[in-house]
């Protein structure tokens, strides 16, 4: 077999079960590819020693026939979970050398299905930004750059681009307002963000509790399957996680799309919308059209809100998260004559400019005077960017919508550093569902004439995740996207 690193991870599975190659050879060729790609700066902390060790218990378990769901598969973790014994940094100067003595309850349920962990995944610092640039730890490129140094997208940069660039088989993400989707389009791969509370927040570095999940990103839809299959689950340690039985995703994989009803909503048809993207969401109406799928206009009356709507709410929440880093219990900790100089030389030093960026303006929006006229509003609006949804849903099934206004741009852009809301913008799409609550898929769907792949969103109801994997897996088929 010329390159075992570039099967999927429903392949491989199959692969280790015949007995073609071992969890070993497996994950030795996976950190051949990192050594190799290391100018891509797709990882921050790298555990091989531990991932040989791991793969080694694999190879036993298959020899006697003890293999759990995700035995031997080689994963990347984005280093906003905790991983115990395992530096965790949150890609921050403050976080730098914190290493946790427990395990994040979704990497826990990973390691409990046979998955091994490769390394820490690079992201923006405590996920805060779309384009992987703001990490303390220095920008990923994006594996489909060729003259220029392109982003990968943000914040789970690191994880869509070890997958595209076949450093892992498959990576864990979080988003917040389109920070697993985003990237996985940046980089040709694919993303899921489950419904809120369907995947456990407990270990998982906060930035806005309210909004942020955790899912997988991985070369296609059926290996985003097997993986939300092992990460979701309710647990007791979050409150916010829900009870909810977690059924068989891959049993949705190719299964009749005929009759499902698909949204579009008018309100995302602008007249300045890119030629290609324009493009290719209609190429994905006729696929799924005559896949037998239902074609419906539906309205989103108030998506114009949905980001001045999110950036109140979660620099808010992100202001209250972030206050615990204080240089006392953990993490950096600056110098300071008292307590009072303490605390500021270590956040002023310990957080990048992003970071404060958030931090001020959230702390002006709960600040007293404010709060009623910039918070509570807010929260008002995001009740009605939920009751949309819910009205568009009772005449169709999925929503279909681009997943990004534009392609992967170069590294140091000019006019995304220049003004901050530039880059917010690139969330449009994106923001409105992390608001509601709601699951979304982003899948690649074509090259655009710069060469730089594009991504289609299928956007479902809660805790439908099975009928986005149903009508994803069908549209994957039909497009025929060429990966790296």
């Amino acid at each position: 077999m010329s390159d075992i690193t570039k099967l999927t991870i429903h392949e491989t599975l199959a692969a280790l079960k015949n007995k073609d190659f071992s969890a070993s050879e497996l994950t030795r060729a996976y950190l051949s590819n990192m050594e190799k790609s290391k100018h891509l700066n797709a990882y921050i902390t790298e555990c091989g020693e531990y991932a040989l060790e791991q793969a080694q218990e694999s190879d036993d378990n298959y020899l006697h026939g003890n293999n759990r769901k995700l035995e031997g598969i080689p994963l990347g973790i984005k280093d906003l979970f905790c991983t115990k014994n395992i530096r965790t940094t949150a890609a921050s100067h403050i976080l730098d050398n914190f290493i946790p003595p427990y395990e994040s309850t979704v990497t826990s349920n990973l390691l409990n299905d046979g998955a091994i962990f490769l390394g820490k995944l690079n992201l923006d610092e405590f996920a805060m930004g779309g384009s992987n640039e703001t990490s303390y730890f220095g920008p990923v490129i994006n594996p489909w750059s060729k003259n220029v140094e392109l982003v990968p997208g943000g914040s789970s940069g690191g994880s869509a681009a070890a997958v595209a660039a076949h450093l892992c088989a498959g990576a864990t993400g979080t988003d917040t307002g389109g920070s697993i989707r985003q990237p996985a389009a940046f980089c040709g791969c694919t993303g899921i963000k489950p419904t809120y509370g369907r995947c456990s927040r407990y270990g998982i570095v906060a930035f806005a509790s309210s909004l942020d999940q955790a899912g997988p990103i991985a070369q296609d839809v059926r290996d985003c399957a097997i993986l939300l299959q092992s990460m979701a689950g309710f647990d007791n340690k979050d409150s916010t996680s829900c009870d909810i039985a977690v059924p068989d995703y891959e049993k949705f994989i190719g299964k009749d799309i005929s009759g499902l009803k698909i949204g579009i909503p008018k309100e995302y048809r602008s007249e300045d919308l890119n030629e290609d993207v324009n493009k290719y969401w209609q190429m994905s109406v006729e696929l799924l059209q005559k896949r037998g799928a239902v074609i419906k206009e539906v309205s989103l009356p108030h998506t114009k809100y949905a980001l001045p709507t999110y950036y109140v709410l979660a620099p808010a929440e992100a202001s209250s998260n972030l206050a615990r880093y204080d240089g006392i219990r953990y993490g950096y900790r600056g110098e300071g004559e008292h307590l009072d100089n303490l605390y500021i030389n270590t956040r002023t030093t310990g957080f990048g400019k992003e970071v404060k960026r958030r931090i001020m303006i959230g702390t002006y929006v709960l600040s007293a005077g404010y709060y009623d006229a910039y918070y509570l509003k807010a929260q008002k609006m995001r009740r009605l960017i939920y009751n949309d949804f819910m009205d568009a849903f009772k005449d169709c099934d999925l929503i279909l919508t681009p997943t990004s206004p534009i392609t992967a741009f170069p590294i140091g852009d000019a006019h995304m550093l220049s003004n901050p809301i530039n880059m917010y913008l690139n969330d449009i799409y994106t923001v409105s569902v992390n608001l509601a609550g709601l699951p979304a898929l982003s899948l690649p769907i074509g090259l655009a004439q710069n060469g730089l792949p594009l991504g289609m969103q299928l956007i479902g109801k809660p805790f439908a995740e099975g009928t986005i994997f149903q009508a994803a897996s069908a549209l994957e088929e039909d497009a025929h996207f060429e990966r790296i």
